[in-house]
């Protein structure tokens, strides 16, 4: 028993540090966030849910600036104030924000948060073994090699969350009557709306798959789906 005791001592550790994140976003978000009441809004919430044969979808605005949506663990739906801005701009169509909700309720739909709970526990624990390996024969550098491979593998990871949940919200789009140009036309647009934030760092730091790979993908189940 006691040799497994520096394992078990590992995974409640890092149960805890993600615990504390994940109560630490809460609180930000409750002390930030207002109910999503925009009359533009408004309908595409609304057959959202009809597409999912539930009550209008209740979201969020997170008062940040930052172009983002953003799933919590608890369940709930955010947009940043930065994109109700680019709304109110005429930047981006209703319809291109219904995508992003949608593209939301996936990661919700798909237990996102919580495979990411696994996840972040994983990624430490390979970052933390690694760091220990490594800093024995690399002294000074060895800390840094482990924490970018752990860096590559939670990339990884989140872009194929990212993938799956474009696939739901492809479907919810089609099924809601909108069908999947505004997810695609807003893709086009990401570069712009968010300062091209990312561009230039190795694709498999990225936590987001490239654009024109994402749209790639859902023409492609767009395919797969019109010949089913």
């Amino acid at each position: 028993m006691l040799k497994f005791t520096p394992i078990i001592l590992l995974g409640l550790y890092l149960a805890v540090m993600w615990f504390f994140s994940a109560w630490r976003l809460k609180r930000d978000l409750n002390d930030h966030a207002t109910p999503l009441n925009h009359p533009r809004l408004k309908p595409m919430l609304e057959r959202l849910g009809a597409a999912m044969d539930l009550p209008p979808i209740r979201a969020h605005i997170y008062e940040v600036e930052p172009v983002n949506g953003l799933a919590a663990p608890d369940g709930r739906i955010f947009l940043t104030r930065g994109f109700i801005r680019k709304l109110d701009a005429c930047e981006v169509t209703p319809e291109e924000l219904a995508s992003v909700i949608a593209h939301e309720l996936g990661h919700v739909s798909l237990g996102h948060s919580r495979r990411r709970m696994i996840d972040f526990a994983g990624q430490n624990a390979i970052r933390m073994a690694l760091a220990g390996i490594l800093g024995r024969f690399l002294p000074g550098i060895g800390v840094w090699i482990a924490n970018a491979i752990a860096a590559a593998v939670a990339a990884r990871l989140s872009r194929q969350d990212e993938f799956e949940a474009d696939q739901f919200a492809s479907a919810l789009m089609i099924k809601a009557g909108f069908g999947t140009e505004p997810q695609k036309s807003l893709f086009r647009k990401l570069d712009a709306l968010t300062g091209a934030m990312g561009r230039g760092a190795p694709a498999w730091f990225l936590s987001h798959p490239p654009v024109a790979k994402r749209i790639a993908a859902i023409e492609a189940q767009e395919a797969r789906w019109q010949q089913d």
